[in-house]
């Protein structure tokens, strides 16, 4: 049997983890957090692909390229969450189980971060609980892909 993987897709500004706005998004980096990512993928026998992008049209093409190599989708799409039809749109087509990450919570900032194009597609939304929030995603994501294990 082959190895189950996990798309896991950061979308703008989210290269910037570590020095962006700290007392926001915190001091981790996103190579820290995609380390802790595949270390817990592998000791759950699976994998993680990482993707970052500054760029709507590069998110989209990764969901594509991906959709027959990956059983779920792990996503941060960052401010794109509350404008991209095109992000929403890519991820409906694939029909793979998403589930939507934040680090800060979005439902306590600015009216404008309230709303997701993503949330109604996915299988849930973590937001607020910073980078181990991400490791919670793949919990979940795992729990999904093999309903039966531990």
């Amino acid at each position: 049997m082959s190895v189950k993987k996990i798309l896991v897709i950061n979308g703008p500004n989210l290269n910037l983890l570590g020095y962006r706005e700290p007392e926001i998004y915190g001091h981790i980096t996103l190579a820290d957090i995609e380390k802790k990512l595949t270390e817990k993928a592998a000791e759950n026998q699976m994998e993680v692909i990482c993707f970052q992008s500054n760029h709507e049209g590069e998110i989209i093409d990764t969901i594509h390229e991906n959709r027959k190599e990956v059983q779920g989708i792990l996503i941060n799409a960052g401010a794109y969450t509350h404008t991209s039809i095109a992000i929403r749109d890519a991820l409906t087509a694939v029909k793979l189980p998403i589930i939507e990450i934040h680090l800060s919570n979005i439902y306590q900032r600015e009216e404008f971060r309230h709303h997701s194009m993503i949330a109604d597609i996915a299988l849930g939304q973590i937001t607020g609980l910073g980078w181990k929030g991400y490791l919670l995603a793949l919990d979940a994501m795992i729990w999904v892909l093999n309903p039966d294990s531990k």
